[in-house]
């Protein structure tokens, strides 16, 4: 403890919760979020057929989860976007990334030491959504922990949780990827870090705020940075996961340890056909009946 005081932790939690996230941390959360938009199968396509529907699609990324709070905690799901200039700043993003000429802004923001700092940025933005959300239903609901845990986790991986009906307005459907079955990286830390508040919220953890923040923090930025330099989609929590599901449940921890934002190339080669390989199969025997 000695050794804490000297270094002025506290000081340094305080300053750093009390640091704004708009607009530095709050353009690179929405760089990468529409950047892993970009990375789906047929995005780009859809861009160029239909920007309307491309555009609403980007905003679910940057916005998901304050929407999918907002439906749970009885508001308005577009309340979000009464906030002019965070909407004006995740489209001008948006256009940036499809549309910009050679392809420019894409190429930047995706060198990887770029990369590396957005991603580690974005990280402290999705620490301030969790401890947010917590706070927000602790509001709402002063012992309802669960409901805290919810919405913290909610806020911290809503994209991916609505992924599903984000692929809708994509025009595809691929229920393989539900993040419920298949949690990322994100996706757990955000739990566990949604659970780590809620307990600071009811003072069961002796520990501030502001220090949970930006221990948490440096940890999610510490690890996705890490993840990302080595291309790696694993979990760092899975050997834990894995002796704590033996043990509790009698079986290792099942599902795909892959990110929501790149799925298995084992996907690719399923026997389950899709709708355009059936289309276009379909357009080949009529090719050769005609023949």
């Amino acid at each position: 403890m000695e050794v804490l005081a000297a270094l002025n932790l506290n000081d340094y939690a305080q300053a750093f919760s009390k640091m704004g996230m708009f607009p530095v941390f709050d353009l690179a959360y929405y760089i990468v979020s529409i950047l892993y938009l970009k990375y789906e199968p047929g995005s780009v396509e859809v861009s160029r057929r239909s920007p309307v529907a491309s555009w609403l699609c980007a905003m679910l990324y940057c916005f998901g989860s304050y929407i999918l709070a907002d439906i749970m905690l009885g508001s308005s799901p577009i309340d979000y976007f009464q906030y002019n200039s965070h909407i004006l700043l995740a489209s001008a993003v948006w256009y940036l990334l499809f549309y910009c000429p050679l392809n420019l802004f894409y190429k930047c923001v995706a060198f990887l030491p770029v990369k590396l700092v957005l991603v580690a940025l974005k990280e402290v933005v999705r620490t301030r959504k969790i401890a947010a959300g917590v706070h927000h239903a602790h509001h709402a609901y002063h012992h309802g922990y669960f409901v805290m845990v919810i919405v913290g986790y909610v806020k911290g991986s809503g994209v991916a949780l609505i992924s599903n009906f984000e692929q809708l307005v994509r025009g595809v459907w691929r229920p393989e990827t539900n993040e419920i079955l298949n949690m990322s990286f994100p996706t757990k830390a955000s739990l566990y870090g949604a659970i780590l508040f809620t307990m600071q919220e009811a003072h069961w953890l002796p520990v501030s705020k502001s220090t949970l923040i930006l221990v948490f923090t440096l940890f999610m930025a510490t690890s996705k940075v890490a993840m990302t330099a080595r291309h790696s989609h694993g979990s760092p929590f899975a050997l834990i996961e894995s002796w704590v599901c033996h043990l509790l449940f009698g079986s290792p921890l099942g599902g795909s340890e892959e990110d929501h934002h790149h799925p298995p190339a084992a996907a690719a080669s399923s026997p389950l056909k899709t709708k355009e390989e059936l289309s276009e199969g379909a357009r080949k025997r009529k090719a050769k009946k005609a023949e």
